[in-house]
């Protein structure tokens, strides 16, 4: 693998791979807005292209059947069926972290009722009340709406309030600021012989490439026809790949990378299966829209990325970027893995990368080569995006016009708003000049009286002084007349 020493210097390690578990308060009330205003209107949180599923049930599913795992849906529910019967007869709590709008948790209850448990509840741990509100609706309409209980709150400070038998954490860690808070109160809340099932991305934070991973992306990515290279979020060519930072604004894999270590600190895996690095942007929401899961050209490609993904993590090369893992407190039991995929192995280290001098590599993000389709089909495809894309910026201008239409006119009010009360200002201003001048003549007058006032204070005492002797005299001379009388 050719990487640049520099790559992994401390500086850029830092940033953004080295964040702490809490944000200044500004910034985190930011972050906080931009998430909810995301998952706001976010009915569908769950969907992935075909190709995903091509590559999940071909790839991943042995991996996890290894591991003693049935399925990703499968690890929640197996999960917390063990728990019912492990309880039976007794009730039983589980807490769904970051549930979103109830849809997982509304199957849980489901395959539970089906199975024949009824004394169960499933408390729905989610800041975002739009999407509680829609989890509210559709568990009513499901008729399992007196099994899961609402809780909106923010597991950055959420404090348990309940014993579980049972934690779910179904991709949501990657967006959790304070993971150590959150595992803390996990622990302090799992009963004994309970369990916490995790599914979740454990990559490098904001879900960037490591430079050693991007390598490779690069190497595939100068292979596929420019139709491949449309990123469909974000509606644009990608002529390279890319890497983004998807913390940035709100939590997107604010701290990823430290799932999997603090995992590995406070519980102990019971099962545990890791999974996919290069592989990803291939079969993303991005880019996986691009690839026909049914066309031969499209699953060579995906096959042969997939080889040397698992090839160059076997080999320590690069790590997993998800897992899926049942975990507890007690560490009697020994963890069901694939090997070499321990836990621990696919922590990356900076021992684990293995740098190499940087090589010189032909900077043409093209390597031309028979491609699924040819030459006029790709004109035909590109010509179809420019046309969409069209009509999308069209749409969007249309918003902004009449967003700056209804800002205008905002603006005008606001104008006029603001020049009254700026006269109004400016007649307040000429009042307490005013008052001021009148109040200033009334403070010299006080001044002046005062004065007055302590002159004649001090005359009259005077005076009164005077008729205190000339009295005192007249006394005085009135009692010698009458002792010389006497």
């Amino acid at each position: 693998m050719v990487l640049d020493s520099r790559m992994l210097s401390p500086k850029n390690a830092e940033s953004p791979d080295s964040r702490p578990g809490s944000l200044p308060e500004v910034v985190y009330r930011m972050r906080m807005a931009e998430e909810e205003r995301i998952f706001k209107d976010c009915a569908t949180v769950h969907s992935l292209p075909p190709i995903f599923h091509y590559w999940s049930n071909k790839y991943v599913r042995p991996k996890l059947e290894a591991a003693g795992i049935r399925g990703v849906t499968e690890v929640f529910t197996d999960s917390m069926e063990r728990q019912c019967e492990l309880r039976k007869g007794h009730p039983v709590r589980f807490l769904s972290i970051g549930a979103g709008n109830c849809d997982r948790e509304i199957q849980f209850a489901l395959t539970l009722q089906s199975a024949g448990h009824s004394q169960f509840i499933i408390d729905c741990l989610e800041i975002n009340e739009d999407m509680l509100e829609r989890g509210r609706s559709a568990a009513s309409g499901h008729g399992v709406a007196h099994h899961l209980n609402p809780m909106p709150a923010d597991f950055n400070q959420w404090r348990p309030a309940h014993e579980y038998d049972g934690v779910i954490a179904s991709h949501v860690l990657h967006h959790v600021l304070n993971l150590e808070g959150l595992f803390a109160g996990i622990k302090e809340s799992l009963r004994t012989g309970g369990c916490f099932a995790v599914a979740d991305m454990i990559g490098r934070n904001g879900h960037l490439r490591w430079p050693e991973a991007m390598a490779i992306v690069q190497e595939f990515w100068r292979r596929l026809p420019p139709s491949y290279r449309y990123n469909h979020i974000l509606r644009r060519y990608e002529e390279l790949y890319e890497d983004w930072d998807c913390s940035k604004l709100g939590f997107e894999g604010i701290r990823a990378q430290d799932i999997l270590p603090l995992l590995i600190e406070n519980f102990h895996f019971q099962q545990f299966a890791a999974f996919g690095n290069v592989i990803e942007p291939f079969i993303d929401r991005r880019f996986g829209t691009n690839f026909d899961a049914s066309g031969a050209w499209d699953l060579a490609f995906i096959d042969e990325v997939h080889r040397r993904d698992e090839d160059e993590m076997i080999r320590g090369n690069i790590k997993p970027t998800q897992m899926i893992a049942v975990l507890g407190m007690s560490a009697e039991k020994a963890c069901r893995i694939q090997e070499p995929f321990r836990p621990a192995f696919c922590v990356r280290t900076q021992e684990s990368v293995v740098v190499e001098p940087i090589e010189c590599q032909d900077n043409d993000p093209y390597q031309w080569a028979p491609g699924p389709q040819d030459v006029q089909r790709e004109l035909e495809i590109a010509c179809k995006r420019l046309k969409d894309l069209e009509g999308c910026r069209k749409q969007e201008l249309q918003s902004l016009y009449e967003e700056l239409e209804s800002r205008t006119v905002w603006a005008l009010q606001q104008d006029r708003d603001i020049e009254v009360l700026t006269k109004r200002v400016k007649a307040l201003a000429a009042e307490t000049e005013e008052r001021t001048q009148w109040g200033l003549r009334l403070q010299q007058e006080f001044e002046e009286r005062t004065a007055w006032a302590l002159q004649l204070d001090k005359q009259l005492q005077e005076l009164r002084a005077d008729q205190a002797k000339s009295l005192l005299s007249r006394i005085a001379g009135a009692i010698k007349r009458r002792l010389a009388r006497s």
